[in-house]
């Protein structure tokens, strides 16, 4: 086996069943794009892209509604580069949605902000109200917490205004959304130095709205949060930021939380957020900006009103969702195009994403789901493979459920990294064994999920292992089967630009053929460093092929090709 670097005519190749679908949510602080990969026999959704761009629509006093012409240049700039990620990958325009919510709803130059957008970039917004942006977020909620069945209160702090919906089985019961944003409360009264002024504006407006007497009719199961503010709130708590042990060295003793935190912790941190303000030298919180980084001028509002909301609503404890707004618009997208979408679909795999978030960061997330797409694109390749050929199934005839197990044990396989790399892929087994977060799984499931996470790299699993004697025969040769899939995804995931894969898998008489095309038409990297040299390549790879050989019975040969300009990066 050698490498051979040369220019292919290969050009750019989109999948005929293209099930990418994005959404672009533009808020008051921040513009977000999501883009997903949908499974339409499953109704599972796994995220490719997840970016945000900083904009900050919103400046000056609540006086002030216009978007400035820097704003509309700062938003135009994001949009664009949005939607050159969006073309790269060949996402169908009917696939995308883009809503816009608090400051452009509530701009004065809405009409020729929206058409300065559709001149310039062809782009159609949808300025949705606040009670539909309330009902959107409670639908993203729902693809993250296994909650349907029970009367959810979502609450969403947005830069120019908070959503509040109560929510049963994917019905909106009440809805409303409050002038009150983390961006606006900032500009008109923290940097003022006017807090308790602050806290008597929320609960006069609160109060005045008619949601607590709403909220206090209802049997509350359940408070979620699921703006990226709660989110960096609930980080912080988990972190330790109030006691000032933040740090990820022994992290790992608190895993069984599963993301949450009470009234108490809430106050504690706010104490400590405002205990810096009265702090501050030179017009800076080091401490703070280093933790909460962009974030970081808007925090203190952002605590106090949360605090606010939990005492005038009784709350106690809050749930806290990585999906929102973005990811009820793709909900609500999948539900057009496929024929009995469920809402309540898969809670056995939003146990898997809460896991994968609770460990990873975006960066890290990116890399897990980059790896599973490519593990999907195999293992369907060889699952085609054994269907057709009966003399095959004696090695191999893989299902549904392998296919979960095998995307499971790829997002999951890098959450040992959060506190180094040495050793890492058997914490992230400790994790999932030890955690009880994967909900809807039974104890065999677990071990599987978990073996796949821990055999990613290093020791490749053999038939003997002692950890497989439990298993049926079947099962151990499906277990090393998925082995072999995730150990070739976790190398070829490094090689590739962390955004989208083209993969393939034939087979002909002289073995398989695994063709990887990154379509995003950018040099391939990995986090940031320098793209690997063949001979990185050729050492990571030649042990895989053969354990390839030996599971499989079958040679495999590998290409690596950057699409867009027909370069191929190796090939094996």
């Amino acid at each position: 086996m050698a490498f051979n670097p040369l220019i292919s005519p290969f050009a750019t190749v989109s999948s005929g069943d293209n099930h990418l679908f994005a959404a672009i949510d533009l808020g008051t602080n921040s513009f977000k794009l999501r883009i997903v990969r949908a499974d339409p026999t499953t109704g599972r959704f796994l995220t490719l892209q997840r970016l945000k761009e900083p904009v900050v629509l919103v400046s000056g006093g609540n006086n002030n509604t216009a978007i400035s012409s820097s704003a509309q240049a700062r938003a135009i700039e994001s949009l664009r580069k949005f939607q050159n990620i969006i073309h790269s990958l060949n996402v169908p325009p009917s696939h995308l949605r883009l809503v816009a919510t608090s400051a452009i709803r509530e701009s004065s130059n809405q009409s020729e902000f929206l058409e300065l957008i559709h001149d310039t970039l062809g782009l159609q917004i949808d300025v949705v109200s606040g009670y539909e942006e309330a009902r959107l977020t409670y639908l993203g909620v729902l693809q993250f917490h296994p909650i349907y069945n029970h009367t959810v209160l979502t609450i969403d702090i947005g830069g120019g205004s908070t959503e509040f919906v109560i929510g049963f089985k994917g019905d909106i019961k009440f809805g409303i959304s409050l002038k009150l944003g983390h961006v606006t409360l900032t500009q008109r009264f923290v940097r003022n130095n006017a807090t308790d002024a602050m806290r008597e504006h929320i609960r006069a407006v609160v109060k005045e709205s008619g949601l607590i007497e709403n909220v206090l009719q209802q049997k509350i199961d359940i408070a979620v949060g699921s703006s990226g503010s709660i989110r960096m709130i609930e980080k912080a708590i988990f972190l330790g930021y109030s006691n000032d042990l933040v740090n990820e060295i022994g992290l790992l003793e608190g895993y069984r939380r599963d993301w949450k935190f009470t009234r108490e912790e809430l106050r504690v941190l706010v104490d400590k957020l405002c205990e810096e303000e009265s702090e501050v030298e030179g017009g800076k919180v080091y401490n703070r900006k280093g933790f909460f980084k962009t974030r970081s001028a808007f925090i203190v509002a952002a605590v106090i009103l949360l605090e606010e909301i939990f005492g005038l609503l009784e709350i106690k404890e809050m749930e806290v969702s990585g999906y929102a707004l973005g990811e009820g618009v793709i909900a609500e997208k999948l539900a057009e195009f496929f024929d009995g979408f469920d809402l309540n679909a898969n809670a056995r795999w939003r146990s898997i994403l809460r896991l994968a978030s609770r460990f990873n960061n975006k960066k890290r997330m990116t890399s897990a789901a980059s790896c599973a797409s490519i593990a999907q694109g195999i293992f369907r390749g060889l699952r085609k493979w054994s269907e057709i050929d009966d003399q095959q199934k004696q090695v191999v005839l893989l299902d549904d459920k392998d296919l979960e197990y095998l995307e499971a044990a790829c997002l999951l396989h890098n959450i040992g990294l959060i506190t180094g790399k040495k050793g890492y892929h058997k914490r992230s087994y400790h994790i999932i064994m030890n955690g009880e977060h994967l909900h809807g799984y039974n104890t065999e499931e677990v071990k599987l999920i978990a073996l796949l996470a821990r055999h990613h790299r290093k020791k490749f699993l053999k038939p003997d292992h002692d950890s497989l004697s439990e298993f049926p025969r079947e099962m151990k040769q499906k277990l090393r089967v998925l082995c072999t899939i995730i150990r070739l995804s976790a190398v070829l995931k490094q090689f590739q630009s962390l955004s989208f894969q083209d993969v393939e898998l034939s087979h002909s008489h002289e073995g398989f053929k695994l063709v990887v095309r990154d379509t995003s038409g950018s040099p391939p990297a990995n986090g940031g460093e320098l793209i690997p040299t063949a001979t990185d390549v050729e050492v990571e790879l030649r042990k895989e092929l053969e354990y390839f050989e030996e599971v499989i019975e079958q040679k495999l040969s590998v290409v690596l090709i950057i699409s867009e300009v027909g370069l191929v990066l190796c090939k094996l």
